[in-house]
């Protein structure tokens, strides 16, 4: 009879233990903006504002209220060398979790 009970404990916690888990209720997605203009701090700094601006607009679209928003990263490429004055696209980027 002890072995019996033992056993199933044995069995209880092995069959507890290998359970799945459901992933955490958290969820993230990268959202980006990008931006065109002359020279390359102003669209850096553009593409950063439009990006908070667009995450507001995509989690209230979702009926998302609490979210964080980790690091920007922002990546600039010439778009046209005019020699005087030079033209880039610059894009700004962010995971946004819920």
């Amino acid at each position: 009879m002890r072995l019996a009970s033992t056993l199933f404990a044995a069995a209880a916690i092995a069959a507890v233990t290998f359970l799945p888990t459901s992933p955490a209720e958290a969820k993230c997605t990268r959202l980006a903006f990008s931006v065109n203009d002359y020279g390359k701090v102003g669209p850096a700094n553009d593409a950063k504002k439009l990006l908070d601006k667009y995450i507001a607009e995509w989690t209230a679209e979702r009926g998302i209220t609490g979210y964080r928003t980790g690091k920007k990263d922002v990546k600039c490429e010439l778009f046209i060398d005019l020699i005087v004055f030079d033209e880039y696209t610059c894009r700004a980027e962010a995971n946004v979790c819920w």
